[in-house]
C-alpha cells in the first residue's frame, strides 16, 4: 500500500476508479487542474510515494530529485517509448522508481472519426463534396501509414466498407495481407492512394518534402497520431495547392504551433481528441488500476 498517492493533474479516471484508489493508499490526493510549472508539480507531489500523471505535464529529473519518496509513477496516458514519454524514465529506473504506462484505450473512437470524416467529405454531408458526384468508400484507394493497434483497426474497418486498403509499416503483417491488404513501400503507397491515413507513435515523423512530392495533388491526408506525422513546412507547401485536404482531430496533430495551418480552408481540425470517449475513460481507468495492482504485488514480492 502507498503511504500517499497523488494525481498531480486531471487523469481521466472514472468515479468508481477514483474510489478504488483508496484501497491502495492511506491518503489519496487528486488535483483537478494542470500544474503551471515544475515548482508546482514538485509541491503537489511533496512526500508522496505514488504519483499519477496524464499527458499534459512533464515529470523530469528536476522534479524527481526534489521528491525522493517516490516509488511509483503511473502514467494515465499512452506510453509508446521511453524517448517519447513525459516522464524521465531513465532517471526513474536508475533510482528505483517504477514507471508504468498504458496503451490502446481510445482506438475505437479513432476508427469512428476516420469513417465519419471520410463519409462527410466524399458525400458532401455538411462539407464541400470532394468530387462532382458523391463517392462511397467502396473501391476507394486508401493507404495506412503505421499498422499498430489503431492503424490495424482503421484498416479493418475500411476494408470491411469495401475500400482498397494498402499499408506501410516497420514490420510486415501477414495476417492483414491474407485478409486482402497490400503492403507497399512508403513512397509507392503515397503515390498510389487517393487517401492516406497516418497512424504513428508519438514523435514519429515520416512525411517530409520528398514524401509530399510522392503524394502529389488532389489527395486527402488524415493524421490520427497523437502528434504530427509530417514536417510542418513540407505540409504547408503541399497545402498551397487548394486541391489537397488535411484532416486531424487536435491542434497537436496538426503540428502547427503558429496556428497558420489551422486557418486554411483545406485544413479540417476537430479541435478535440477523438479517442477521449466515455468508454475510453472506463478502459483507461481499468488499465491504470491494473498497473497499480501489478506494482504493489511486485513490491510485496
Amino acid at each position: 500500500m502507498f503511504e500517499k498517492l497523488v494525481a498531480i493533474e486531471p487523469v481521466s479516471l472514472v468515479l468508481p476508479a477514483q474510489e478504488e484508489l483508496k484501497k491502495y493508499a492511506k491518503e489519496v490526493v487528486l488535483y483537478d487542474d494542470i500544474p503551471a510549472d515544475e515548482e508546482e508539480i514538485a509541491r503537489r507531489i511533496g512526500d508522496a510515494d505514488g504519483v499519477l500523471v496524464s499527458y499534459t505535464s512533464q515529470i523530469g529529473r528536476p522534479v524527481l530529485e526534489r521528491c525522493p519518496n517516490i516509488r511509483y509513477i503511473g502514467m494515465c496516458c499512452s506510453l509508446y517509448s521511453e524517448a517519447s514519454a513525459n516522464v524521465d524514465i531513465a532517471y526513474a529506473r536508475e533510482h528505483g522508481i517504477r514507471v508504468l504506462g498504458i496503451r490502446d484505450y481510445g482506438d475505437r473512437g479513432v476508427v469512428e472519426y476516420v469513417i465519419y470524416q471520410l463519409v462527410r467529405i466524399l458525400h458532401g454531408f455538411d462539407f464541400p463534396m470532394w468530387e462532382e458526384e458523391p463517392l462511397e468508400l467502396t473501391g476507394l484507394p486508401v493507404g495506412i501509414v503505421g499498422l499498430g493497434v489503431s492503424g490495424g483497426m482503421v484498416a479493418d474497418a475500411l476494408l470491411m466498407m469495401g475500400a482498397k486498403v494498402s499499408y506501410f509499416s516497420r514490420t510486415r503483417k501477414p495476417e492483414k495481407e491474407a485478409a486482402g491488404m497490400e503492403y507497399l513501400p512508403l513512397d509507392e503507397l503515397l503515390a498510389k492512394n487517393r487517401v492516406v491515413i497516418t497512424c504513428l507513435n508519438k514523435n514519429v515523423i515520416l512525411l517530409h518534402e520528398e514524401q509530399f512530392r510522392c503524394l502529389g495533388n488532389k489527395k486527402i491526408l488524415m493524421n490520427t497520431s497523437i502528434g504530427t506525422a509530417s514536417d510542418t513546412d513540407a505540409l504547408a507547401s503541399w497545402l498551397e495547392s487548394g486541391e489537397n485536404l488535411y484532416c486531424c482531430d487536435t491542434e497537436a496533430a496538426a503540428g502547427d504551433p503558429s496556428g497558420k495551418l489551422l486557418g486554411r480552408d483545406n485544413v479540417v481540425c476537430m479541435g478535440t481528441s477523438v479517442g477521449r470517449t466515455r468508454q475510453a475513460f472506463v478502459l483507461l481507468s481499468e488499465k491504470v488500476l491494473d498497473n497499480i495492482r501489478t506494482f504493489l504485488a511486485e513490491d510485496r514480492g
